[in-house]
């Protein structure tokens, strides 16, 4: 048998033996593994999907598990909440570029009601018909909804209709990530829907290159198996869904080298290889360069105060999206970012529930006065003092004309001040990939599909371009995977 582990694609009359054939072959058991699987097996395919790990799950099992739906959805409706798919569009369109796929993105608003609805009453996945409305990264409890794009902040809130769109599956005794998170219960009922559908899984599979045939067609896969090379025939298609390339330091110093280092939110099986697969045989690639970027700090912190950079400026409404601070701290700010909040307001932000307590850090200098807290900080002379005079004039008056803060945590900065030190606290994963059409095929180069191979997921450059949204990741994951199971099914 050739070797498989060079990269390059392999032709079809190479092989002398295939150890396993199925309609649709997919690697990885993530969210949009799963949901290709459900799809495909759905459509009446004879399904297998290989795992590089010893189980099925991936990031998505161990993430928040909020999934970004709207326009719409029974959820919202029953927490109150009007919606529109155009409103969704737009905000998406404003909060997920620049260069957002405006077709994947119609796509994702005009089908997300019927895409709660293959979750809830196809998959059984279950949401809490609640809304969770306080700071935070997710809800502590098991409430199924939140605002988790910022669409209730500057700048958007001024021209699109805010709804929370953030759906997170009901889960008992929830702890923040890792098997006990709200993720677990989006891919658990994912999972066993696939395996009651006849699905079958193969895991401690490392796949390693694309086999074609003399027309160029995706006919399989060869994989690394204990050691050992092992053959998969897709007599309809491939899926690709083995997730970003956070831990691909070659590739990230590529294309993202501000992400060097710092992956979150990641598992380290996010090496970038179903990339370079597709690479290899002319897949085209888009966004290369964007990453979500967590902020590592309590929101129900740092809402209260300012964050200022290492000029001692303000950078951002520290009422928005996460993410938004994140990127902007990284992207913007040399990662350099302090909070600068007072007694009162600190002391208030611990008796707030959160899921991230972890994060509600120190202070690093504390003083009576800006112009000490300053000193002892070593900014230039009156630039604290100039960025909190500012502030406290307008928020004297409930008001942020800088960032367009809201009132309810627009308030004067006090005395004792303290400065808390953020500087560094960022980390995140990548959100650029392999090229896809609305029905998760994968393309080439020259505009056209690749025959036989569809993607879908974090290796695959989604619905966001530059922007995020929580959610995002298992929303795009799941609603393309399925496009990506049906199209695989459906390919001959």
């Amino acid at each position: 048998m050739p070797d498989a582990t060079s990269i390059r694609p392999l032709p079809a009359d190479q092989i002398a033996h295939w150890d396993h054939e199925a309609d649709v072959v997919i690697a990885g058991f993530g969210v949009a593994g799963a949901s290709a699987a459900v799809a495909a097996a759905q459509a009446g395919a004879d399904v297998l999907v290989l795992e590089r790990t010893g189980g099925w799950g991936g990031a998505a099992a161990m993430a928040g598990g909020f999934i970004y739906m709207g326009g719409g959805t029974p959820l919202q409706k029953a927490c109150g909440f009007e919606d529109t798919v155009e409103n969704m569009k737009a905000f998406m369109k404003a909060a997920l570029g620049p260069g957002t796929d405006e077709a994947k993105i119609d796509a994702y608003c005009e089908g997300s009601v019927d895409h709660y609805h293959w979750l809830v009453d196809e998959c059984g996945v279950p949401f809490k018909e609640s809304f969770w409305g306080e700071p935070g990264w997710e809800p502590p409890y098991d409430d199924g909804l939140q605002y988790t794009g910022g669409e209730n902040a500057a700048p958007f809130n001024a021209t699109i209709p805010a709804a929370p769109r953030g759906h997170v599956p009901q889960m008992s005794d929830k702890q923040s990530g890792g098997e006990r998170g709200g993720g677990y219960m989006l891919m658990k009922p994912l999972v066993d829907t696939a395996t009651a559908l006849g699905v079958r899984a193969e895991y401690d599979v490392r796949a390693q290159t694309l086999v074609v045939d003399a027309d160029g067609r995706v006919v399989g896969l060869v994989a690394k198996q204990y050691g050992k090379q092992v053959t998969f025939r897709a007599r309809r298609g491939v899926v690709l869904a083995t997730g970003s390339f956070a831990y691909n330091d070659t590739m990230l110093r590529s294309y993202a080298p501000k992400m060097v280092g710092r992956p979150a939110a990641s598992i380290e099986e996010h090496d970038g290889r179903a990339i370079q697969m597709a690479q290899a045989l002319g897949a085209d690639l888009a966004h290369m360069d964007a990453a979500e970027v967590a902020f590592f700090c309590d929101p129900q912190l740092y809402i209260r105060g300012i964050l200022v950079n290492g000029r001692g400026q303000r950078y951002i409404n520290e009422d928005t999206y996460p993410g938004r601070v994140g990127q902007a701290t990284l992207y913007e700010n040399k990662n350099e970012a302090f909070l600068i909040i007072d007694e009162a307001a600190h002391d208030e932000a611990h008796t707030r529930p959160s899921a991230t307590p972890f994060l509600r850090h120190k202070p690093k200098w504390v003083c009576e006065t800006v112009e000490e807290l300053e000193a002892e900080m070593g900014l230039p002379g009156g630039a604290l003092q100039a960025t909190v005079d500012v502030y406290n004039r307008h928020a004297a008056n409930g008001e942020d004309p800088m960032f367009g803060k809201k009132a309810e945590w627009t308030k004067p900065i006090g005395s004792p001040v303290a400065a808390i030190d953020l500087r560094g606290m960022t980390g995140g994963f990548t959100l650029g990939g392999l090229r896809t059409s609305v029905d998760s095929e994968v393309v080439h180069v020259s505009g056209e599909p690749i025959p036989g191979l569809f993607a879908a997921g974090r290796c695959t450059s989604g619905v966001c371009a530059g922007g995020y949204a929580s959610g995002a990741s298992l929303g795009d994951g799941s609603f393309f995977g399925r496009r990506a199971g049906r199209s695989a099914a459906a390919a001959s």
